[in-house]
């Protein structure tokens, strides 16, 4: 039989994992098999610098805790796994997205974004959407150019006009 104390600080990490799934916009579950330390903390420091956290915790905790949040990626929990954690929506997919690609071993298993599971064909679309910040650009400039040819005709006409 197992110790009370193992017991309660398994209780403990399923809480923390628990909460931290309840504050996230964004848990995105990846398989790093085969990427080194040094790569495993290059890719800790990009997602920390994306305001993510990675952590690494045994499926059967990780598990339990997503169940108790309504959540079932039983099936996603076989070798080792790591969860980032975001409260931005797609953030950590992107980080996880493109350092996928320089590096083949990581891989992306399932995620959960703004509290519902999603598809990995979805996960992945939504990796190679522009940013936020992209987006507003885009649009900006698109506005502007529709109100430059706008003046444009507004002073051919007057110009029209004048003659």
């Amino acid at each position: 039989m197992a110790n009370s104390k193992i017991i309660e600080r398994k209780k403990e990490v399923v809480n923390e994992i628990a909460s931290k799934v309840k504050e996230s916009s964004s848990i995105i579950l990846f398989e790093y098999r085969g990427l080194t330390v040094d790569e495993m903390t290059e890719l800790r420091k990009n997602l920390r610098n994306n305001d993510s956290e990675v952590k690494v915790y045994k499926n059967t905790l990780a598990d339990r805790a997503l169940t108790s949040c309504n959540y079932d990626l039983k099936e996603h929990f076989n070798g080792p796994k790591a969860i980032a954690f975001s409260k931005d929506a797609i953030a950590p997919l992107k980080v996880l997205y493109e350092y996928a690609k320089k590096h083949p071993a990581l891989e992306i298993k399932a995620g959960i974004i703004d509290g519902d599971i999603t598809a990995i064909e979805t996960l992945n679309k939504l990796a190679t959407l522009p940013s936020r910040q992209e987006l507003l650009t885009m649009l900006a400039s698109g506005l502007m150019g529709t109100v430059r040819d706008l003046s444009i005709g507004l002073n051919l006409y007057s110009e029209n006009l004048e003659k």
